[in-house]
């Protein structure tokens, strides 16, 4: 498994991957995503601005994630300081025929390491209270919860917050 910055031609492998995932986030109760979000365009602008990582399996798209400085002001909601800069996971995704496998693990990772190589100390992630998977993987990779927040943009929708510092505050 590499993990490698994403190209425009891994776009229809990524929507592979969202297609497959969107349907099990839904049974489950998650509708953080669905059929409209996120979708090619939100992805192609990712690459543009060179913040999309793929796992890739020998030529096979198996997880994404856009790694970015992009926070929410919501973040503030629950004491994060967003003048800070950040290094937020948004996006991330695994398909469910490489689940179990720790590819949203090395996705994290990558996070880490853009943020070290970047030199910036603060780590940060959002997922959506129905999402048991991610809710024990931030943890894991040292994250800790911050709050629980609702995004504008996704009216009705709750939202766990999760930081991570590099610099031991």
């Amino acid at each position: 498994m590499k993990i490698r910055p994403a190209i425009l031609s891994d776009v229809p492998g990524i929507m592979q991957v969202i297609a497959e995932v969107v349907p099990d986030m839904i049974a489950s109760g998650n509708f953080q995503w669905d059929d409209t979000y996120p979708n090619a365009a939100v992805f192609e602008e990712d690459i543009a601005l060179g913040q999309l990582w793929v796992a890739d399996a020998d030529g096979i798209i198996a997880g994404v994630s856009a790694i970015t400085t992009e926070q929410y002001p919501e973040y503030a909601d629950v004491g994060l300081d967003i003048n800070e800069t950040a290094i937020v996971t948004h996006r991330l995704a695994v398909s469910p025929r490489f689940r179990g496998q720790g590819v949203a693990g090395l996705l994290m990772q990558q996070a880490e390491q853009v943020a070290v190589d970047r030199d910036i100390k603060t780590l940060r992630v959002d997922t959506n209270t129905a999402n048991k998977a991610t809710q024990s993987l931030f943890p894991k990779m040292g994250y800790c919860f911050a709050g629980e927040i609702g995004l504008h943009f996704r009216p009705g929708l709750k939202f766990y917050c999760y930081e991570k510092r590099l610099d031991g505050k």
